[in-house]
């Protein structure tokens, strides 16, 4: 059956446990040597308008990985950069490749495209949602510090993109979410009045990042100026200027919590150097579970 990873919100608890579940299991199977061959004849469409390394090379790596091929288009390569309707885009790559995965601005592309596709559309980042972030995030968590519903998530800094999927996460999975946020830089309203009225436990949103991290057992941390923000750069560095992550907000949290950064990062600005070197910021361990993710989506979409 055909289905789309628009957000976390297009499937179940249960499903989403799954691509988890199978992400540790292949993570696992790589390191014992295992060859996988799940995508023997398939081709995956990447399609970015957005630049990344990591997201981009994560989904290439997983792709061959699982014996699949790539093909990569940024803006300049595809004809959305010359108004051609969406609609008409999928309706052409899906005849050409077995998945697209998506990484743009607006969330309507992803939707849009979704919509008219054949294939499996995979959503790697708009300004809204960052599902297989949150994702490959949750699995890090769970390597690290056990049953994710037993566990306080702090999110400190933008109520950004990143920020909406983990109270989407928190939604469906029931842990305790607080998120520190300076004024006027919130998650998208209607993102956390659903999480809150569905959670079965608390999603807060404070203005202290020391509340946040107090009991906390995971610290997130993301940059203070996204892609496409670059004119607000002055601004935000004012604004987000005592939601740094430092040694002094780490000694406000458990000694046993964790780090989380899904890079890149900025040092010296969102958070220090000091930190995102400790023993405590698994922040590389993240990087690395973006690919056993990637693969685990891309084979539970399109190989079965």
């Amino acid at each position: 059956m055909l289905r789309h990873l628009r957000s976390l919100q297009d499937f179940t608890k249960e499903e989403l446990n799954r691509f988890i579940e199978r992400a540790i299991e292949l993570k696992h199977e790589r390191q014992v040597g295992v060859q996988h061959h799940q995508l023997v004849g398939k081709t995956v469409g990447l399609i970015f308008e957005k630049p990344s390394t990591r997201t981009r090379v994560s989904f290439e790596v997983a792709t061959y990985g699982l014996g699949g091929q790539v093909i990569f288009l940024s803006s300049k390569d595809t004809q959305l950069a010359r108004s051609e309707p969406l609609k008409d885009m999928a309706r052409v790559m899906d005849r050409y490749v077995d998945a697209m995965v998506v990484r743009t601005f607006g969330q309507e592309v992803v939707d849009e495209l979704a919509h008219y596709s054949s294939v499996p559309v995979i959503n790697a980042l708009t300004n809204l949602h960052h599902p297989c972030q949150i994702l490959s995030d949750m699995m890090t968590v769970i390597e690290k510090k056990g049953p994710i519903e037993n566990l306080k998530i702090a999110w400190v800094g933008d109520g950004n993109n990143v920020a909406n999927s983990w109270i989407q996460a928190a939604e469906f999975f029931g842990f305790e979410l607080i998120l520190a946020c300076p004024e006027g830089y919130d998650p998208h309203p209607d993102i956390l009045h659903k999480g809150r009225s569905n959670a079965s436990k608390p999603i807060v949103l404070v203005r202290s990042p020391q509340q946040a991290v107090a009991e906390a057992d995971v610290i997130n941390v993301d940059v203070w100026t996204s892609m496409g923000q670059e004119g607000q750069e002055d601004t935000r560095l004012a604004a987000f200027r005592a939601f740094q992550v430092n040694s002094a907000l780490l000694a406000k949290a458990p000694a046993s919590a964790i780090v989380m950064h899904c890079l890149p990062a900025h040092r010296g600005e969102e958070i220090t150097e000091k930190v995102l070197e400790s023993k405590q910021c698994v922040a590389f361990d993240q990087a690395e579970n973006k690919m056993h993710m990637h693969k685990a989506i891309l084979e539970l979409l399109i190989a079965t």
